[in-house]
């Protein structure tokens, strides 16, 4: 006896997970890497900063002579000081969302969670009063010039333990997307790396942009008479 029942229909295959490719769609936020692409993006941005403050820094033994150099870079540090503000206010935001893979990752220690909003508030006052310093009429300079003179000594103080605090994460996250053997290990690393080749080129951008306006401040007196 032939049995008639019709077979049930075959399900279709499913295709196997693309970890490497960027066009797999994947969890939220997963093809830009989701934490672990917010993770190295905030590492490899950190490093950058580190490099380019520590030229900054240098411009500081002779600022007036080096004043040049110290807009110039200053503006360069713009696009790659808010990319690393983003991408933390954008993993912190995940994290106190709710249940995720952004709060499976884990936050940094409680002493560091208090410290970041004071590092971010300081970080864009230095920056905002030192462009507000060569804009701004020679007539309120000086109180410009002391908010930018004293945001950077506590800005410096909270920055050396915030850096301290994450430098051992960023020495192993900085290189993730720049070497062949981790690079594909977590989607969007070209995304990522295209981001702070943008970053440079808007902060060039910048620097051009307000390089011109430090003769006129030099003939108009400088910081004022408390420069």
């Amino acid at each position: 006896m032939i049995d008639r029942t019709p077979a049930a229909p075959r399900r279709p295959l499913e295709a196997a997970p693309l970890l490497d490719d960027d066009r797999s769609p994947g969890p939220s936020g997963s093809r830009l890497g989701g934490p672990e692409g917010n993770a190295r993006t905030t590492g490899l941005t950190a490093a950058v900063l580190l490099v380019l403050l520590a030229a900054e820094g240098a411009t500081l033994l002779q600022v007036h002579a080096w004043i040049t150099p110290h807009v110039v870079i200053g503006m360069v540090l713009v696009p790659f000081v808010l990319l690393k503000v983003g991408t933390t206010m954008w993993r912190m935001a995940n994290y106190y969302r709710g249940p995720g893979p952004y709060r499976d990752r884990g936050a940094p220690p409680l002493l560091l969670r208090l410290l970041g909003p004071v590092v971010v508030l300081l970080t864009l006052l230095v920056f905002a009063s030192g462009i507000a310093l060569l804009l701004v009429p020679r007539s309120v300079r000086d109180p410009v010039f002391f908010v930018h003179k004293a945001s950077f000594v506590l800005w410096f103080g909270a920055m050396t333990i915030h850096v301290l605090g994450h430098v051992l994460e960023t020495s192993t996250l900085a290189p993730a997307d720049l070497v062949a053997r981790t690079r594909r290990q977590v989607r969007g690393a070209g995304a990522r790396l295209w981001a702070q080749a943008g970053c440079l080129v808007a902060g060039v951008l910048l620097a051009a942009l307000m390089a011109p306006t430090i003769g006129p401040w030099l003939a108009a007196g400088g910081s004022g008479s408390g420069g």
